[in-house]
């Protein structure tokens, strides 16, 4: 049963609403021409009716008991916010992707990037003018930070009234009245195709954000079985959750048939509880891969998940639930550690360069075994899973955000360490993620933000973000998420992607893209092709990729002393990379053009150096 208000043409409007609690539903129609629309009572708590001379445009609360007004829980369009009135659209365009095929998952490039301030204008359509730099760059896919219509204060700049990270969205199924209308999206998304990049969705089903929030006045979306760290879990596997879990799966297809979006984000998939036989993310997948059989194209879906557990991605005949990807967390969490020395929080589980090349061969560094910080054993093995199974990344919206002062690693390590680091992800086998602004070395934070109309709210939340960097042990007073200042001051310098380093950095994440999307050894993304070797005494790393014909040797070194090293060469070597050269602005090279089996070298403090033999 699809629910919503769909436009079926000629003035007739189908309004369509799961509301099992109330005794009467009806359509209030507050413009052009108010009049009241009973709906009638269907099977399993549905409601419809057809209505005459209701036309795009037109503003609608459902009513309840013929006593209180809600926005439609599935609304398409909340142009006043959360607690404004819901706008029958019409979910239609003018697409020219129709020889659009789509990038494959193990070849994706993927760029995350938050509508408001990834332009000064933060807008979808703002966004457009700006795909060329990105696939340029050799972005193949963007992913887009939640866009699911989250609350606003009463600031009365538009732009500057929606402040919001996206996952506190309360109408999973509205476009972010800030960020444009629903056909401006399908031009974000028309225009992505038009340039080779593919468009993925942070989708948020594990929970509804706390403002706006009006779902349980319709239904039972919630149970008290389980808690969410952000509020009441959504209603999977408790009394009346089919409808709930249909709820969410239309969701899914909404997006990627009516949108065109090519694969989702799932956010934070730990939170989505559900113990009964056949898991919602299992249903989900064979939903969207339905949906893949029928139109012919592709489409993904990936978790984000912190469990280190791959039962999201294996196959059904193996227990799984068959997703296409999932995040991979210990990645990210030992190359930060090793690169900027940080042990607080969950770092402290890591800062090992054994580690790294832990991660580098088996994914997961905690793979059922003891992690201090979270005081007993995590994760399980995933090595019978391809790498490109997983997305890695040095930078993303959490981990620069979750710093107390949202710095990123531009302010937290020097340049030749945003160079090795870019290279430690680039040339790894995992599905790379940059976030934006990282490719040139933005120096604007990433903070977090909100922008809530209850007093109540807003203080709960501060006090919150205090308590978090608590238990990291940060010291002082972490930005105010409530306050203008503090979302203004996470836009991008777009002009800054043309000056000294930031260029040189620009240049550099372009050739690393180009070598891994190129180089035959960098192609083969097999775990049997992959050797790592991680010093935990001299704090370097050796990273070994090779196919049938070649190989590349690849050094790291996260010392901040010159290093004396020796590769696992059998033939002699050319050097094909060395971030140390003047051409990268490095101070110089220590490392010989050419190198023979057991030559030692000297590799500079936080470099990077890549030779190639052949086999």
């Amino acid at each position: 049963m699809r629910i919503g208000a769909h436009y079926l043409g000629n003035g007739e409007c189908e309004f369509t609403v799961w509301a099992p609690i109330p005794n009467s539903v009806a359509v209030q129609i507050t413009a052009p021409q108010p009049q009241v629309i009973p709906l009638k009572p269907l099977t399993d708590g549905y409601w419809q009716a057809i209505a005459q001379d209701v036309y795009p445009g037109t503003r609608y609360r459902l009513l309840l008991n013929d006593q209180e007004a809600h926005p439609d829980p599935a609304s398409f369009f909340q142009p006043d916010g959360v607690h404004g009135d819901s706008q029958v659209v019409e979910l239609t365009a003018d697409w020219t992707d129709q020889d659009w095929s789509g990038v494959s998952l193990e070849d994706m490039i993927l760029y995350e990037l938050h509508v408001g301030t990834f332009t000064p204008e933060g807008t979808f359509t703002a966004i457009i003018p700006r795909l060329q730099d990105l696939k340029e760059t050799g972005i193949n896919a963007i992913e887009i930070m939640p866009i699911a219509q989250f609350p606003g204060d009463d600031c009365a700049t538009p732009e500057l009234k929606y402040r919001n990270w996206g996952y506190d969205g309360v109408f999973p199924y509205a476009v972010q009245n800030s960020y444009g209308t629903p056909q401006e999206l399908m031009q974000l998304v028309d225009a992505c195709h038009q340039h080779g990049i593919a468009v993925v969705l942070d989708v948020v089903y594990n929970h509804f954000g706390p403002e706006g929030n009006y779902m349980s006045h319709f239904a039972p979306y919630f149970t008290n079985t389980y808690q969410t760290p952000w509020g009441s879990a959504i209603n999977f596997d408790d009394k009346d959750s089919q409808p709930v879990r249909q709820y969410f799966l239309n969701n899914a297809l909404y997006w990627l048939e009516t949108f065109h979006i090519d694969a989702l984000r799932l956010d934070a998939v730990q939170a989505i509880y559900d113990l009964g036989a056949k898991h919602f993310l299992w249903e989900l997948a064979e939903t969207v891969d339905q949906l893949s059989q029928k139109t012919g194209k592709k489409h993904y879906l990936m978790a984000e998940s912190d469990l280190n557990n791959p039962v999201l991605i294996r196959p059904v005949t193996m227990g799984g639930y068959e997703l296409d990807a999932q995040w991979a967390d210990d990645f990210h969490h030992a190359l930060h550690s090793v690169v900027t020395g940080d042990q607080q929080g969950y770092y402290q589980d890591f800062g090992q360069c054994s580690q790294l090349a832990k991660s580098y061969e088996d994914t997961f560094v905690y793979d059922w075994k003891y992690a201090p910080h979270r005081h007993r054993f995590h994760g399980i093995s995933c090595r019978d899973r391809p790498p490109t199974q997983f997305v890695v990344c040095i930078q993303n919206h959490d981990q620069i955000g979750n710093q107390m002062l949202g710095q990123r690693l531009t302010e937290r390590i020097s340049f030749e360490g945003l160079k090795l680091a870019a290279g430690a992800v680039l040339l790894s086998p995992y599905i790379p993620l940059l976030f934006m602004g990282e490719e040139y070395g933005e120096t604007n934070r990433f903070t977090y933000f909100v922008s809530h109309s209850d007093p109540e709210l807003i203080q709960a939340v501060r006090q919150g973000r205090r308590q978090e960097f608590e238990a990291f042990h940060y010291e002082g007073e972490p930005p105010d998420p409530e306050a203008i200042a503090s979302y203004c001051a996470c836009k991008l310098q777009w002009e800054l992607r043309q000056t000294g380093n930031h260029q040189i950095l620009l240049n550099w994440y372009r050739h690393l893209i180009h070598l891994r999307q190129t180089h035959p050894a960098l192609l083969k993304r097999d775990r049997d092709f992959i050797q790592a070797i991680g010093n935990d005494d001299n704090h370097t790393l050796i990273l070994r990729r090779w196919c049938e014909s070649t190989e590349l040797v690849i050094a790291m070194n996260f010392a901040s002393a010159p290093t004396e090293l020796t590769l696992p060469l059998s033939h002699l070597a050319c050097k094909l990379l060395d971030s140390a050269t003047p051409e990268w602005a490095g101070s110089e090279s220590t490392a010989p053009a050419e190198l023979n089996p057991n030559q030692a070298f000297i590799i500079q403090p936080f470099s990077l150096v890549v030779y190639e033999q052949g086999r």
